[in-house]
């Protein structure tokens, strides 16, 4: 790693050789895929922009110049050329290096970068910001991993075209966001790609006229003709339409083409989009061929790419395989994703019905809307999102499913804090935004069979709007045969000198703060929500007769805490109330294990507050 340890940012790349820079790429790629094999994290898509990375590091000062990332989990290399080396060895950890762009990290991170599709609009904004402050800088986005599949990036183009202020727009096209593109806009990158072979013969005739007298000026000459005839006998392009120059397709793992190119995008002093072409997972033979498998992965293997920890069945096994169930019995029952079937269990659904399953590209507007359509019509549309990203479809939520009361299922994945991914996709809103909307219901399965025996309840039979969240991964201790749809709160327990109230997965840490109370001459009831809106006042109060002290665990932040705190206050007079939730301060990433802790939430935790609602009582 001689070259990349002495990188530190523009600086030092920018009197590289060409040939150093293809030495540094290599190092990189074998420091990527050693890092992530230990830490884990987003490998396919890093590997694939090394070259164009090295490239914008080496045109733009990125400590100065703002470059903005669409999405930011491509930003790896951006870190380890600004600086962040050695912050790799505690990637996503705890108190570690984020896996995303933070700027408190680093003043090369020029905006957080955690959904996608919106860095079009981040950039002209410090674009027209650089024009009202009398400033100096380039402003330069990178478009990736299927961002361009999501409507706000063509409000955002078709404005900053209008603009014309000068900014540069790098598409990088590699045909994925987690799994393969789908839709109109990817039809439309693959017309305007230019194939492989190319590429190929581009580079065997700039090596041809290269060896030969005055081969360079025949070089330039024939690339202009055929600039010009494409201009002249071509179609434009979608992104010249709205006022953009279009720059490409150009192969994205070309580095003196790379560079050459956006210097000339850069200078331009206009709108300019520059469309590259890479291939996801590229130098390393386990990441290209199973993209999707590495687009997030634990951690693995580096010789063969075979990850270490054991497989579990998660709550998105279970999903995927109940819908198949469902659409066997019912062949009304279709399913939307928002490019994640592999990430929402979808896959086999797929396979076995690949006329119900409508991956809409990240688009979570139009899947909840087009599900309104679905379900007014007939039909039963389950729609499977990550909780994070559902919060861009609240008002399509509200506006085409709950103002008609229509019976569309929202699976919502990844409901509470999801790990090492951090803020921007814990799942922590959901709970709060939701029981907002008149007549929506809110299931919170803790267990396998339960998330089995609501999802079917939700389909066959709720005539209204239905949310079922689910967290990440495998289920806990906790196990629950049955689920009666009428009654909403289970009680566990029959003591008298507390309760600790919870929903969902939370319950497991209940339990086991019920066990350490135990042992400590201290009586406790779990008291656990099925169903959260509207709060079960009635029958909270008859579960809870009796006690008068009460601990309230959430993994949500503005959930259902203080309502269920009020509903206490009025039908147990006197009683003392502790909630404990996830406050309103973003929570940071890191291993579950330590953000429970970092929370409150976890088993320790809950135990002394308990106590300390109990000695507070003496």
């Amino acid at each position: 790693m001689k070259l990349l340890s002495s990188i530190r940012g523009h600086a030092d790349l920018v009197n590289l050789t060409d040939e150093q820079r293809t030495a540094l790429a290599s190092e990189i790629r074998d420091f990527i895929v050693s890092s992530v094999a230990k830490t884990g994290g987003h490998l396919a898509s890093n590997l694939g922009v090394v070259e164009l990375t090295i490239a914008i590091e080496t045109v733009f000062d990125t400590a100065q110049d703002r470059l903005v990332f669409d999405v930011g989990h491509q930003s790896y290399i951006h870190k380890l050329l600004t600086g962040r080396q050695t912050a790799f060895e505690r990637l996503r950890m705890f108190e570690g290096m984020s896996g995303f762009p933070k700027p408190h990290e680093s003043k090369s991170d020029s905006f957080v970068a955690g959904h996608a599709s919106s860095s079009v609009s981040i950039a002209l904004g410090m674009a027209r910001a650089r024009k009202l402050t009398g400033e100096n800088y380039h402003v330069v986005t990178l478009l990736g991993d299927g961002a361009a599949t999501g409507g706000m990036v063509y409000e955002a183009l078709n404005d900053a075209g209008a603009s014309r202020e000068p900014m540069v727009v790098i598409l990088n096209d590699n045909e994925m966001s987690i799994d393969a593109n789908v839709g109109g806009i990817a039809s439309h990158l693959r017309n305007l790609r230019t194939k492989e072979s190319y590429f190929s013969f581009k580079r065997a005739f700039r090596a041809a006229t290269a060896k030969i007298p005055c081969g360079d000026q025949i070089y330039r000459f024939t690339h202009k003709t055929k600039e010009l005839l494409k201009r002249n006998l071509l179609r434009k392009s979608m992104f010249e339409y709205m006022g953009f120059e279009y720059i490409g397709p150009v192969d994205g793992h070309n580095m003196p083409e790379l560079i050459r190119l956006l210097k000339a995008a850069r200078d331009m002093q206009k709108p300019v989009l520059v469309h590259v072409i890479t291939h996801k997972g590229h130098g390393y033979k386990p990441a290209e061929e199973y993209p999707s498998k590495f687009h997030g992965i634990g951690k693995f293997d580096p010789v063969n790419g075979k990850t270490l920890s054991a497989s579990k069945t998660t709550y998105s096994d279970v999903f995927g395989e109940t819908m198949v169930e469902l659409a066997k019995e019912d062949r009304r029952v279709c399913a939307i994703t928002a490019a994640m079937p592999g990430g929402t269990g979808l896959l086999g659904f797929r396979k076995a019905f690949p006329q119900r399953l409508f991956d809409v590209g990240i688009a979570e507007e139009h899947a909840v809307s087009m599900a309104g359509g679905l379900a007014k019509q007939g039909a039963k549309p389950v729609v499977a999102i990550y909780s994070t990203f559902f919060q861009r479809s609240y008002d399509q939520i509200v506006q085409d499913v709950g103002l008609l009361n229509l019976p569309v299922v929202l699976a919502i994945d990844r409901a509470g804090l999801v790990g090492e991914d951090g803020p921007t996709h814990h799942g922590v809103f959901d709970v709060g935004f939701l029981r907002q909307v008149p007549g929506m219901q809110i299931l919170c399965p803790a267990c396998h069979a339960e998330l089995k025996q609501m999802l079917r309840w939700a389909v066959q039979e709720c005539d209204g709007p239905v949310a079922v969240r689910y967290p990440r991964g495998a289920e806990g201790r906790f196990r629950c045969e049955s689920w009666d749809p009428k009654a909403s709160v289970e009680v566990y327990g029959n003591a008298r000198d507390a309760a600790i109230i919870t929903y969902g997965s939370l319950v497991n840490q209940a339990l086991e703060a019920a066990d350490a109370l135990k042992e400590r001459g201290i009586d406790v009831s779990v008291v656990r929500l099925t169903s959260l809106n509207p709060i079960p006042a009635d029958a909270l109060e008859s579960a809870v007769s009796g006690i008068s002290r009460f601990v309230i665990m959430e993994e949500a932040t503005g959930g259902i805490a203080e309502g269920l705190a009020c509903a206490l206050y009025e039908r147990v007079p006197g009683c003392t109330v502790a909630i404990r939730d996830l406050g309103y301060e973003f929570m940071p990433h890191g291993d579950m294990a330590s953000l429970y802790k970092f929370a409150g939430l976890d088993a320790d935790s809950i135990t002394n507050l308990v106590c300390e609602v109990l000695h507070d009582e003496k």
